[in-house]
């Protein structure tokens, strides 16, 4: 899947707490991995040659329930990660990668999963007479995005512990640049973690079984969104789009808001590839002055955690009169940040399955 660079939302969380005076318990770990490119497109075929390897390092902040949030979500660890792949192809090169993530613990906090969320860079991206061959990454910068599942145990002697599972490395410029036919390399990995201060780390703080439920009643939201993209056509340029939304949401308890709105679409990106189209293809049904903008209708959920909140959405172009573009059908995921009592902010990734279309930056408003 394809997703976006959300990383600066986390980061301004985990910077929000260090403001705090409360103490605080970190951990690190260090995983090698090894894996395959899954091929998603046909068209990154001739680019897998290898099984890519590399390393995570990460940078763990742990809780203990000080904050009521800690303990809705089990206690999950907020950190950093930096990793490095060897995509074992000449044509791909390597990449490094800088994240901010979070850590889940089920089945008695054994089995850990972390979802991470940054930015990228690789070392050898598309270049028009110099790396023809690489379509997957139109540029060095990128976003990137990835998923790990680990057996882990803490703390076995003397704060050492162990990890192994598997993690999903996802690559992708959300069309900022083309080509953008993107990566998803699939691991397995194995590693050492270590918890600081091993010998004074406090109990969890127990869960409230007495904690009353919450609801709020319907609130609109009014947001923009905006950004570049391509066309989608090797060598275009990019230009800006820009997206009015309307939107109710139920807050149903402290952990999940449900969201129903409707949204008009201005793209300069689709008019340029209304023109292409009526020029390169003279024969072809597309005239040149066709409506370029798209009315859609939505649902979603928020996924909240203290100020940060998860986005989820799925929406259909009711109004799409041009339609030799993308899909009809439109998801969006990203992170959005509370500023105020009303205002909040917020980056996602528009895709139509797995083609990404635009990374968004929103600044809404909530009734």
């Amino acid at each position: 899947m394809k997703k976006i660079t959300l990383c600066l939302f986390l980061l301004s969380y985990a910077f929000s707490h260090s403001q705090n005076e409360i103490k605080k318990y970190y951990a690190f770990d260090a995983n090698y991995f090894y894996g395959s490119i899954m091929e998603h497109n046909p068209d990154l075929a001739h680019l897998i040659t290898g099984h890519p390897t590399g390393v995570i390092l990460s940078l763990n902040r742990k809780t203990y329930g000080l904050e009521a949030w800690e303990r809705r979500y089990n206690y999950p660890d907020f950190g950093y990660s930096f990793s490095y792949q060897d995509m074992k192809n000449e044509f791909l090169g390597e990449s490094y990668a800088l994240y901010a993530h979070f850590n889940f613990y089920f089945l008695k906090r054994n089995l850990m999963f972390r979802i991470g969320q940054g930015l990228a860079y690789n070392t050898n991206p598309y270049h028009q007479d110099d790396n023809y061959f690489n379509n997957a990454f139109g540029s060095s910068v990128m976003s990137s995005t990835y998923l790990m599942a680990n057996y882990h145990r803490q703390n076995i002697f003397k704060g050492f512990g162990l990890q192994a599972g598997v993690s999903i490395i996802h690559y992708s410029n959300a069309d900022f640049k083309s080509p953008n036919n993107s990566t998803n390399t699939f691991t397995f990995n194995l590693g050492l973690n270590y918890l600081l201060e091993h010998e004074n780390i406090p109990e969890f703080i127990p869960k409230d079984p007495k904690e009353k439920k919450y609801s709020e009643p319907i609130h609109y939201n009014f947001a923009l969104r905006s950004g570049v993209n391509t066309p989608g056509i090797i060598g275009s340029k990019t230009y800006p789009f820009l997206t009015l939304t309307a939107f109710a949401d139920k807050v149903i308890n402290k952990k999940s808001t449900l969201q129903a709105g409707t949204e008009v679409f201005f793209s300069r990106a689709l008019e340029e590839f209304i023109y292409y189209q009526s020029v390169a293809f003279p024969s072809g049904k597309t005239v040149g002055d066709e409506d370029s903008k798209r009315v859609g209708v939505f649902v979603g959920h928020q996924l909240s955690f203290n100020k940060m909140s998860l986005i989820t959405q799925v929406g259909f172009y009711a109004y799409y009169p041009y339609d030799d573009y993308v899909e009809r059908i439109y998801n969006r995921l990203g992170l959005r940040r509370k500023i105020s009592e009303n205002w909040w902010a917020s980056a996602t990734v528009r895709s139509h399955a797995a083609n990404a279309e635009a990374v968004e930056f929103t600044l809404g408003y909530r009734l």
